[in-house]
């Protein structure tokens, strides 16, 4: 007989309740298939291998309780202040998961364009997500992923025609605010690239007020023939809060995927990026960084699965951690037997600025083909004394001398990111984390 685990009964009993789409019969047996699954997996532990370096005892030992959609609302002010400065989006905003219309653009939709809550989505069409609600994120991969098909209250659904250019990027904005208790937010993302399209998805989540609160993501990305998908995810939740995603990308024949990975909040975050390059031609980069300081913790797992012959991928991820921060970075690359003629780079890069502060680092290649280029690297240090002297020689003083080379190792990722007016903008709270901020801003 199965056993049930403890976690997983008192989360299961605590989040229980009606969601939207229950009432149709196919997402009811979904959402209870995914329960039985994580009663019977539980929230990953230590003793798994994929998790072997990230506690979650910071978030079991918590009770959190299912948000209230009635209170999914936050002062207009703050949610105003967190727009890019010179970049015009499609924009949803979402308070603790659930949608909130009021803090969102009214015209959210173009030519070519279909963007709505999942919420709405289900109570409109629910047959348009039959393949789709759960397709590429399976329940099986985590007691995460399960948690959330089983419990996801809303989330966005967007679909671009073929052919079509969307010139503004859908900007998703995750607020995480306090609702008297600690909460668990479960939004859901799908998206369907349509063949030779082109589309730019932000995804921002922000903690205000010291919202210890824990947001569980699942985002499911299509991308047909030819269309081209980028994706930023910037993570700036609260040092009180807890963040856990899951990103699952399916490529088809000579389509592009660029993930921009940015961690700067959160008390404990793990991100797992996922994409499947099915046929020829795909294309993929992972760009990320992870900047923490204090006793934060955070954990990204990447897998590149290169399942076809002739497709590429790039993948170049970059640390600064201080104080008694730990980061984990895992990136696996798989090269199945039949994809002969792959290219594959792969490169991890960290600098300690503190003796207590820790890097668990662990590139990897799984190939079976025998006609590939594949490489792969880690890094793991202190900062150049011999750039430090060069700046100091020609009138740096030492802190600025720092600074300015941590600030010139973090623009290494963030020169990468297409859209200028994010990468300004992102640029500012680079400088925030580093720990000589004022020196670097009289030169940058």
């Amino acid at each position: 007989m199965s056993t049930v685990d403890p976690i997983a009964e008192r989360l299961i009993e605590r989040l229980g309740g009606e969601r939207p789409g229950d009432s149709v019969d196919w997402i009811a047996a979904l959402r209870s298939r995914a329960a039985e699954r994580l009663a019977a997996l539980g929230l990953p532990h230590t003793k798994i291998e994929d998790w072997k370096y990230t506690s979650l005892k910071p978030i079991t030992k918590r009770d959190f309780a299912r948000p209230d959609a009635a209170s999914a609302t936050a002062d207009a002010g703050a949610v105003e202040a967190l727009r890019i400065p010179g970049l015009e989006t499609h924009r949803l905003v979402f308070v603790n998961g659930h949608f909130a219309a009021a803090l969102s653009d009214r015209d959210l939709g173009a030519q070519g364009l279909t963007v709505k809550s999942l919420a709405a989505a289900f109570a409109e069409d629910p047959e348009a997500l039959r393949d789709r609600f759960a397709a590429l994120a399976p329940i099986d991969f985590s007691g995460f992923t399960a948690l959330n098909t089983a419990y996801a209250d809303d989330g966005a659904v967007i679909r671009v025609a073929p052919k079509t250019q969307v010139e503004r990027p859908i900007e998703l904005v995750f607020l995480s605010t306090p609702q008297g208790q600690p909460v668990m937010a479960q939004p859901r993302v799908i998206l369907d690239a349509g063949h030779h399209s082109e589309v730019t998805l932000i995804e921002h989540f922000v903690g205000l007020d010291d919202a210890a609160n824990l947001t569980n993501a699942v985002t499911e990305l299509k991308i047909d023939v030819g269309a081209q998908v980028t994706h930023y995810r910037l993570q700036r939740e609260s040092r009180k809060g807890f963040h856990i995603a899951s990103i699952h990308a399916e490529q088809a024949e000579n389509s592009r995927y660029a993930s921009h990975n940015v961690q700067i909040g959160g008390q404990l975050s793990r991100t797992d990026i996922n994409t499947a390059l099915n046929a020829e031609g795909a294309d993929t980069l992972f760009n990320g960084i992870y900047l923490l300081n204090g006793r934060q913790h955070s954990d990204t797992h990447t897998r590149i699965n290169h399942l076809a012959p002739h497709t590429y991928s790039e993948e170049s991820y970059r640390g600064i951690l201080n104080d008694h921060a730990r980061g984990v970075f895992n990136g696996r690359v798989y090269v199945a037997q039949n994809a002969q003629q792959i290219q594959a780079y792969q490169q991890n890069d960290n600098l300690l600025l503190s003796g207590r502060a820790e890097i668990d680092t662990k590139p990897e290649l799984e190939i079976y083909a025998d006609d590939v280029v594949c490489s792969h690297g880690a890094t793991i240090g202190r900062l150049d004394d011999n750039m430090l002297f060069y700046l100091r020689s020609r009138g740096v003083d030492e802190e600025a001398a720092r600074g300015l080379l941590l600030y010139a190792f973090a623009e290494g990722t963030v020169e990468k990111m297409g859209l200028e007016a994010l990468r300004t903008w992102l640029e500012g709270f680079v400088i925030d984390e580093l720990p000589q901020a004022e020196r670097v801003r009289e030169f940058v």
